[in-house]
């Protein structure tokens, strides 16, 4: 994958392409945002997540990095338009990091298609401010969890 930087308004984020040496730190950023927002998971599922998390870093197809004053501020991973996982760092909560990813992804593959914990409010009020709209629903996560996921798209996707 080329290293691709994009030049941000003075102050902001900026997003550039992960590099395989970024992936403990997005880790650790993983854990602290899924314990800020995700209480509804059991801890030891958290653990067994994390360990998916350290793959799935490895074999995500487009792995893109906003940094913030030369610190990891929030993760996107895609496949194509479909967003595989999205995480941003506590202390950059509502200050646009998740904006800025789902915008270079949708520039990228035009209209996006994502699934979202259903018990994650936040998380889902967020696409939908962005104009997700539900498509489906499974009942458990991809691994079988009892963790619901409503499946969203924009339109066009």
């Amino acid at each position: 994958m080329e290293l691709q930087v994009l030049t941000p308004p003075a102050g902001a984020p900026a997003v550039r392409t992960a590099r395989a040496a970024d992936h403990p730190a997005l880790v650790g950023l993983w854990r602290r945002s899924v314990e800020a927002s995700h209480a509804f998971l059991a801890p030891g599922d958290v653990d067994g997540i994390e360990n998916e998390v350290r793959r799935g870093l490895k074999a995500v197809p487009e792995l893109w990095l906003a940094e913030a004053e030369g610190a990891p501020a929030g993760f996107l991973g895609c496949t194509g338009n479909h967003i595989d996982m999205l995480f941003v760092a506590p202390e950059h909560f509502r200050r646009g990091v998740g904006s800025l990813l789902l915008g270079h992804a949708r520039r990228l593959h035009g209209p996006l298609r994502l699934s979202v914990n259903e018990a994650n409010a936040a998380a889902l009020a967020f696409y939908r401010a962005r104009g997700f709209r539900m498509t489906g629903r499974s009942p458990a996560d991809s691994e079988g969890r009892p963790y619901p996921l409503l499946h969203l798209s924009q339109a066009g996707a």
